[in-house]
């Protein structure tokens, strides 16, 4: 294989998936037979700047470079070559937010990223203009929101897209997006594969009511399905990317989509009846819908796959940071001790321990927020860990506590889709951080569902290649297959995964765990409204 990734990358047929996480970018070069043959990453952080998540410009790109680079070098080291051409590129990144760009194609404002929850007005008045569930996250809440509140701006935008749009648009030339990720800005009609044109025209009238001069549709990216050609990365975006200068431009772009597509694409989630969670810093689960839910919900996003299929998506701002944190107070404990950490180990032993505690954690409750919480009517957080004197408080329950609080918000979503919505699903994969070490956050979140949840090793690979895997669909499916079946054929025949059914003893304490967790969040808010 080694000799034939190498002649791969020699031929300029490796193809690279790029994707802009919350906190670390990933590049995946993957071979003919979408196998990954090389990576590289770069760790970055949002900040916190006048009360709003952002990352900067500047970041961005010097973040790109050095993820690029570390790929280089990890291309030399395993093959002793250099990447000089590419069969195909594909961007993907978090979804959402706000970039508005004046007709110069300068930033507007400082990039507002889906973790802001400032939007609460534009959501609620949208959602019920458009008789649509509307999320504080959504580029079309931010775009209203900065209109209500008169921002200086807002007369200048001539360009709004997403994180992943604008890289796309920076290496291309190109004002487009997939419809994964465009669903995230605006609702898409399954009929048409395009914004949904009444919602366009509603709110064309509300621009006019605030004097505004543009339209909707003319400061909007192009919306391309999965397969579609996207453009080509120019010798501008060549160096951009590249600052060795060593990349040939001309490389065929895939349309640029968001984490939650690419997360689809990489557990095999894009056929109906299927799904998939992801859980790192965030959380969102991904059901490919049969039929259209019985009535809005604002718990529940509807986005589609990247071949425009309906997807019911439950999205929650918070999932692993403060569990991390915590892993992170037992790491300073062990250095108090002299003892050298494996931050592998660490986490391996104290996941496995969890599952040594009580089925309800003992009466223990965590509350994980680091920010808003939508799904729960939230929009601010402080972490929490609540326990009376009488509660079993071990280090097992403490961890099973903290592990359950991680996916306590997407059951809470959950549960209306697969108890009130009767939507069934045949197959759930979950990927992300969760389920590093094997079998415990599996268990988990099986317990959380009550639904066998499906790991596969390639998951691990995430989104990049995710991405790549979409460029490699664009580049090569000349037989014009559907996704679908050209994932099944091209890329997971045979992968079924490791599948773990929920035990019911686990199902049975989960649920009394998310009982006293709802009465408990009148602790959180009351923590948060101080």
């Amino acid at each position: 294989m080694t000799t034939d990734a190498k002649s791969t990358i020699e031929q300029g047929k490796a193809i690279l998936g790029i994707e802009f996480g919350s906190t670390r970018i990933k590049a995946v070069l993957i071979d003919g037979e979408n196998r990954p043959i090389a990576q590289g990453a770069h760790e970055w952080e949002n900040q916190l700047a006048g009360g709003l998540w952002t990352y900067s410009i500047e970041s961005i790109w010097s973040g790109l470079q050095d993820c690029y680079a570390s790929l280089q070098a990890d291309v030399r080291s395993r093959y002793g070559i250099e990447i000089e051409k590419l069969g195909a590129i594909g961007v993907s990144a978090m979804m959402h937010g706000y970039m508005p760009f004046d007709a110069e194609g300068e930033i507007l404002v400082p990039f507002r990223t889906w973790r802001n929850t400032n939007t609460g007005r534009a959501a609620a008045e949208l959602s019920e203009l458009f008789v649509f569930n509307i999320p504080l996250r959504w580029s079309i809440s931010h775009l209203y929101q900065a209109i209500i509140d008169k921002e200086s701006h807002i007369g200048e935008i001539s360009f709004l897209t997403t994180l992943a749009g604008y890289i796309h648009w920076k290496l291309t030339g190109e004002k487009v997006l997939g419809v994964g990720d465009a669903s995230g800005m605006l609702p898409i009609d399954p009929a048409t594969g395009n914004y949904s044109a009444v919602m366009v025209e509603k709110f064309n009238f509300l621009l006019g009511n605030h004097g505004l001069s543009y339209r909707l549709e003319d400061i909007l990216p192009r919306v391309l399905q999965a397969g579609e050609k996207a453009g080509e990365l120019t010798a501008e975006g060549a160096r951009l990317l590249d600052v060795s200068g060593r990349l040939t431009p001309g490389v065929p772009f895939c349309p640029p989509e968001g984490d939650a597509g690419t997360g689809m694409v990489a557990t095999n989630a894009v056929r109906k009846r299927t799904g998939n969670v992801s859980a790192g810093t965030s959380s969102f689960s991904m059901i490919v819908l049969e039929k259209e839910l019985s009535k809005p919900h604002e718990e529940i996003d509807i986005v589609t796959t990247p071949d425009g299929a309906p997807v019911a998506m439950v999205h929650c701002n918070n999932c692993t940071s403060d569990l991390n944190a915590w892993v992170n107070i037992f790491k300073e404990y062990q250095q108090l001790l002299g003892l050298e950490v494996d931050m592998n180990e660490l986490f391996g032993k104290l996941y496995n321990v969890a599952l040594e505690g009580d089925p309800d954690c003992g009466g223990l409750l965590a509350y994980n927020y680091f920010s808003g919480e939508p799904v729960v009517g939230l929009d601010g957080g402080k972490p929490l860990f609540v326990r009376s004197a009488t509660d079993r408080f071990s280090l097992a329950n403490f961890m099973r506590a903290n592990l359950y609080a991680s996916v306590a918000v997407l059951k809470i979503g959950n549960d209306i889709l697969f108890n009130e919505e009767k939507v069934e699903v045949d197959r759930l994969t979950g990927h992300g951080g969760l389920f590093k070490t094997p079998g415990v956050g599996q268990r988990i979140l099986a317990a959380a569902l009550n639904s066998p949840i499906s790991v596969m090793e390639t998951a691990g690979e995430g989104g990049a290649w995710g991405i790549a895997l979409l460029a490699s669909f664009a580049l090569n499916n000349a037989a014009g297959s559907k996704l679908p079946e050209w994932l099944d054929e091209k890329v997971f025949r045979g992968n079924e995964g490791v599948e773990i059914a929920p035990a019911p003893e686990d199902v049975a304490g989960f649920n009394v765990y998310i009982a006293n967790y709802r009465r408990g969040l009148a602790v959180e808010r009351a923590a948060v409204n101080e």
